[in-house]
C-alpha cells in the first residue's frame, strides 16, 4: 500500500511538473505571441561587466577578449575582474589583457577568499554603472550579448535579465553531448512558465544583467548567508534571483544573449557539480517556502511540486530496487528520454552541425538521472553546510564577514537564506496576450 501510494504521488508530481514546463509554458508562449520577449532599443545605460575569478588560468584571457569585442559603445562599457585569491597565474594573465585594453578593464584582487557573491558585491560598490552584468570567468560571450540583455529592461520593475548558456565542448564525449541536450531543454522549454510571468526563479551567473540599485538594496542579505551557522558559497546565483523576486521585482530572460561554457567531461566532475547544484536546489526550496506561495498560483504550484519531487523521487528508486521493479521502470525512463532526444533533434535541426548533437545523445540520461537522484540527493541533504566549491577543487578558508560601508539607499535588514520572515511580495497577475 505504501509503495502504491508513493507511486501515485510520484506520478502526480511528474505530471504536474511536465504540464507546467511543457504544456502550460508553451500555451502561455502562444497566447502572448509577439509580446513574449519584449524589447526597447533606445535604452543604452552605462554597463559594468563583473567577472569573479578563481584559478581560471588562460581561459580568463579568452573570456576578456570576447567581452572587449561586444557590440556596445566602448565609452559606456567597462569590465571588472575580481580575483578571489587565485593560487595559479590567473591574476597575472588577466592583468596582461587589462594593460592592452586602454583602461577598459580593471583587475582587483581580494585580500582573502570571499566567494563569488561577495566578490561581485565588492565590485558593485566600486562602480557607478546603472547595469551590472555577471559573467563567469570560463565562458565565451557572443558579440551581441550585452546589447540583447540591455534591450530587455523594458520596465523599472525588471531587475534582472538572464541570457542563454550553451555548451562549448559539445563533442568531447557522450557526457558532454548529453549535457548539450539538457542545457537546450533547460533554456528553451523548462523556464517558459516562469518566463511568462517574469518570475524566472534562477538566472545563471554565467551571463545575467542586474540593476545596480537593486543589488545595493539587497546587499545586506547577499553578504550574510549561512546554513546551521556555517557560511556557504554554493548556489549564489539561485539565491540572488530568489531574493530579487522576494523583494517584489521582476526577472526575465532572453535566448538572444548567448554565452558558451565548458561542461564537465568526466563523471567525477559531473557528479561533483550536480551535488553542489542539488544542495543549492534544496536550500533554495526551503528558503522559498516563506514567500513563493504568495506569488502567482501557477508559479507556487510548480515550485513546490519540484521540491516534493526532489525529496520523494529517491525514495521511490530505493523502493523499486527493493521490490524488484526498478528495471521495468528503467524501460519507461529510456522510452521517455528517447522521445525527448528525438524532439531535441527536430527542434535543433536548423543549427549548424557544430552546435548540435544527435537524437541519441540524450539516452544516457535515462540512467544518469536516477543514479544522481538516488545517490546525490541524500548526500546533499546531509551536507548542506558544506563550504566546498566541489568543481573548483578548492576548499576556501573561513574568513570573517567584511565590514560593509553603508550605502545611500533603502536599508534592508540582514537575513540568511533559511529565514521564514513575513516580507511582502507583490501579487503577479496573468500577463496580457
Amino acid at each position: 500500500m505504501m509503495t502504491s501510494s508513493l507511486g501515485v504521488l510520484i506520478q502526480s508530481l511528474v505530471l504536474i511538473v511536465f504540464i507546467n514546463r511543457y504544456v502550460a509554458g508553451m500555451f502561455l508562449r502562444l497566447v502572448k505571441g509577439k509580446n513574449w520577449d519584449r524589447t526597447v532599443d533606445d535604452y543604452e545605460p552605462s554597463v559594468t561587466i563583473v567577472i569573479p575569478m578563481f584559478n581560471e588560468g588562460p581561459a580568463i584571457q579568452e573570456t576578456l577578449r570576447t567581452l572587449l569585442a561586444q557590440e556596445y559603445p566602448a565609452d559606456k562599457l567597462s569590465i571588472t575582474v575580481m580575483d578571489d585569491c587565485s593560487t595559479d597565474d590567473s591574476y597575472e594573465l588577466a592583468q596582461e589583457v587589462a594593460r592592452a585594453s586602454g583602461g577598459r578593464i580593471r583587475v582587483i584582487r581580494n585580500q582573502t577568499n570571499m566567494g563569488k557573491r561577495r566578490s561581485i558585491n565588492r565590485a558593485v560598490r566600486e562602480t557607478s554603472a546603472e547595469i551590472i552584468i555577471s559573467v563567469d570567468s570560463d565562458v565565451v560571450v557572443e558579440p551581441q550579448a550585452v546589447r540583447q540583455l540591455v534591450r530587455r529592461f523594458t520596465s523599472d520593475r525588471i531587475a534582472a535579465v538572464g541570457g542563454r548558456v550553451d555548451v562549448r565542448n559539445k563533442h568531447d564525449n557522450w557526457l558532454t553531448r548529453m549535457q548539450t541536450v539538457k542545457y537546450h531543454y533547460g533554456y528553451h522549454f523548462m523556464k517558459n512558465l516562469e518566463w511568462a510571468f517574469q518570475r524566472v526563479m534562477c538566472l545563471s551567473g554565467c551571463l545575467t544583467a542586474y540593476r545596480r540599485s537593486v543589488l545595493i538594496e539587497l546587499e545586506p542579505k547577499l553578504e550574510h548567508r549561512e546554513v546551521c551557522g556555517v557560511p556557504i558559497k554554493y548556489g549564489e546565483d539561485r539565491f540572488l534571483t530568489r531574493q530579487i523576486i522576494k523583494a517584489g521585482y521582476l526577472t526575465t530572460m532572453t535566448l538572444d544573449a548567448v554565452c558558451r561554457t565548458t561542461v564537465p567531461n568526466h563523471l567525477g566532475q559531473y557528479f561533483a557539480q550536480q551535488l553542489r547544484w542539488r544542495r543549492s536546489n534544496i536550500v533554495d526550496y526551503i528558503g522559498g517556502m516563506s514567500h513563493v506561495w504568495r506569488l502567482n498560483p501557477l508559479i507556487a504550484v510548480h515550485f513546490f511540486s519540484l521540491f516534493a519531487l526532489v525529496i520523494v523521487y529517491p525514495v521511490l528508486i530505493v523502493i523499486s530496487i527493493r521490490d524488484g521493479f526498478f528495471f521495468k521502470g528503467m524501460l519507461l525512463h529510456i522510452a521517455v528520454v528517447a522521445l525527448f532526444g528525438a524532439a531535441y533533434r527536430w527542434h535543433s535541426r536548423k543549427e549548424a552541425p557544430e552546435h548540435r548533437v544527435s537524437a541519441f545523445a540524450f539516452l544516457p540520461m535515462s540512467i544518469v538521472m536516477p543514479v544522481t537522484y538516488a545517490l546525490l540527493t541524500p548526500v546533499a541533504l546531509f551536507t548542506l553546510d558544506s563550504t566546498s566549491w566541489e568543481t573548483r577543487g578548492h576548499e576556501p578558508e573561513v574568513v570573517p564577514e567584511p565590514q560593509v560601508v553603508p550605502l545611500p539607499l533603502a536599508e534592508v535588514s540582514p537575513a540568511n537564506d533559511l529565514d521564514l520572515d513575513d516580507e511582502p511580495v507583490r501579487q503577479m497577475e496573468l500577463p496580457a496576450a
